[in-house]
């Protein structure tokens, strides 16, 4: 039986999200699907990508955000 799957799936379980059930279903379409573990591995290329990406303003973003809200009048 030849079984697709979607986006939203891959990203489960790339982030490991998926129940075991689903996980093995996907595993074993990847060891016969070579598009399937195409699309995986851009993934799993993706999400190394950004998890590598910063998650915190710099300093000086974080300077300018204060100094613009200090232009506001303080509420009482």
């Amino acid at each position: 039986m030849i079984q697709t799957f979607t986006q939203d799936t891959l990203l489960r379980y790339v982030y490991n999200e998926l129940p075991a059930d689903e996980q093995r279903d996907v595993e074993q379409a990847l060891l016969h699907d070579p598009e399937l573990a195409t699309a995986c591995a851009d993934l799993l290329l993706a999400q190394r990508s950004l998890d590598g990406l910063r998650t915190t303003p710099s300093a000086r973003t974080t300077q300018t955000i204060l100094e613009y809200s200090r232009t506001f009048p303080q509420l009482k």
